[in-house]
Formats: structure tokens, sequence, C-alpha cells
């Protein structure tokens, strides 16, 4: 008897009719500059209205936030952090995102119910304004388990050379403008599943006081993506730096922008701190620099501008929908992050 390709575990039928349900989501995000249609064998973008480009790209995964979504059966958000984690990378150096990339993995192909992840990169897209012109599905039945998936994406943006953002104008005297987060954004999940589901006992379907609502939607809270708002700040401030805060928290990835011979003071206090994080460290026991340096305490992206601009770049900020803070300055001293109070 035949042993189709089927009888392994890949089913072709499947995949067919998983990428139809995927072509509108995918078509939703197209721009004028898409040349090509869905299912090529490449995406064809054109460049268009600048005289000096420069290609900045980005790429990330989710990690071990898909692990909620396992647990709750939800797959509608997951994309949006996929793109959130790669735009927002890429929009710290003043690249507009111009096209989105995924790739998707799983041990066994639902085209329902995975056609949800795509829905939320499509909808990740729309709110960086980038199109999703491509991306690969791969179902591998012996290396994934039944009901898991993994996710990658890749970002390409584009920004003029003479308006790249790469730290090097920082200069003692700068103020620190920080934009909050949604929550936990992307990072540190397997520390809050060791502390939260594993060693405190909760369940995602757990309304706990301190969040007022079931755990399951906390830890599923899309990473905010900044791009739109940055992208708009760009254009009437000096923005000489950014930060997009992920693994590490601020004490590791602000440095990453920090010219030599300048030092980021962050003021403890000078913002709101998501509950979830006040939960984690009481659960976990940890001190406050375990927590600056796993999670992003509130903060998503930092703004390093001129003192002088501060007021009006938070005013700004705020008409955009962002809640932003003056949480420090800049000044002389070694290529780090030193923490004072208010």
């Amino acid at each position: 008897m035949p042993i189709t390709y089927k009888d392994a575990g890949v089913d072709i039928d499947a995949g067919d009719l998983f990428v139809e349900k995927i072509k509108p989501y995918v078509k939703s995000t197209f721009r004028p500059e898409v040349l090509t249609h869905i299912g090529g064998f490449g995406g064809l973008f054109a460049l268009k209205k600048y005289k000096n480009p420069v290609l900045v790209s980005g790429t990330d995964g989710v990690g071990t936030k898909l692990k909620i979504a396992f647990l709750t059966n939800r797959h509608d958000t997951v994309g949006i952090d996929l793109v959130a984690m790669c735009v927002n990378d890429i929009v710290v150096q003043g690249a507009e995102p111009l096209f989105f990339l995924d790739y998707f993995a799983t041990g066994r192909l639902k085209p329902e119910a995975h056609a949800d992840i795509v829905k939320g990169i499509a909808a990740g897209c729309k709110q960086a304004g980038c199109a999703l012109i491509g991306g690969e599905t791969a179902e591998m039945p012996s290396f994934y388990g039944a009901e898991e998936y993994d996710l990658a994406g890749f970002a390409v943006g584009v920004v003029e050379r003479k308006k790249i953002v790469d730290g090097s104008k920082i200069k003692a005297g700068d103020c620190l403008i920080g934009l909050a987060s949604s929550g936990l954004h992307s990072n540190g999940y397997s520390l809050v599943r060791r502390v939260l589901l594993e060693t405190s006992g909760y369940s995602v379907n757990d309304v706990l006081p301190e969040l007022g609502k079931p755990l399951g939607d906390v830890l599923l809270t899309p990473t905010r993506i900044y791009v739109r708002t940055v992208l708009k700040l760009m254009t009437g401030f000096a923005i000489r730096g950014m930060a997009h805060i992920t693994g590490g928290g601020i004490t590791e990835n602000l440095p990453r922008v920090l010219p030599k011979g300048t030092q980021a003071i962050v003021r403890k206090g000078s913002w709101d701190i998501h509950p979830v994080f006040t939960l984690l460290q009481q659960k976990a026991g940890v001190d406050d620099e375990e927590m600056y340096r796993d999670f992003n305490m509130g903060i998503g992206m930092i703004l390093v501008v001129p003192a002088k601009q501060a007021d009006s770049v938070m005013k700004k900020a705020g008409k955009l929908g962002e809640k932003a803070y003056l949480i420090g300055e800049i000044v002389r001293g070694k290529q780090s992050v030193k923490y004072a109070e208010k």
C-alpha cells in the first residue's frame, strides 16, 4: 500500500486551504509600492521618493509568550507581537518600515485556527504601515507537537542617509523621554511562567485582584507598536537616539545607543509601573536590579532629545496617543545606566 505525504503528517490540501484563508488579510496590508501577488516565489517592492536611501532590517520572534497562546487557545494577538518586535527595532534608527515577511512552523496545520495568527500579523503590519509581502508555512510533524507552533519575522525599512538616528549626537544635558508599554510586551515569559503559573499555581483563567482581568488576557496583551508616533515625532523634533526596551530591560538596551563618555540617569518613580510587574516582583522575591534587567518595567521605548524640546515632545506624544514621561537625563560618564530616585 502506498505511503503518501499526508500519511507522514504533511497535508498539502490543508496548506492550500490555509493560503486561501489568509489571502484577504495579506492583501489588506499592501501599499502602492507592492508589485507582487500572493503566492509568488518572491515579494517585489518598489522604492520610491528617496534620494539617498539606506535599508534597515530586523528579525525577531515572540519567544515563549507563544506558550500562553497555547494554554488559552487564543492565536489572534501573537502576530501583532511578531511585527512589533521587528518594526520597533528598525524605527529606532529612523527607518520607516516598508515590508514584512513571516515564518510559521507547526506540528499540524489547522487552517481555521492558524489563519488567526496571520490575521494578527496583518493587523500589526497595518499599525506599522508596512506590507506583508511574503512568508513561509512549514508543517513539521516530527519536530513540533500537534498543538505547537513557532513564529519568526523579518522587517525591512528605509531611511534617508542624512536622517539616520544612531545615537552619535547624544550629549550630556539631553533628556530621556519614556513611552509607556502595554505590559510585558514579548520578553521575560520563561520567568513569568515559572513564577506565576508553576510556582504560584495560577491559571490563565484566574482573575487576580491586582490585575482586574483574567491572567491570560494580561499576559497576551499585544506589544505596543511605536512606529507611527516615532516617525511623526522625527518630523518636528531632534530625536538624537532611541532604544526599544526588550529583553535586558532598560539596563541592557539603553546603553546600546549611548556614545562613549555618556551615561544615562534613569529616575525610578517618574513613570507608572504596570501592576503585572509589581505582582511578578512580589511573587518572585527578586530585587529591583533583577527586574530592571529582565523586563521593560512599563517603558517600551526611550527617546533621547535636547532638554529644550523635552516638554514639547511629551505633549506631542500625548496627542498621538502615547503616555510619555520624563524619566531621566544624560550626563558625562561610563556608557551605562545608573538608577536614581525621582
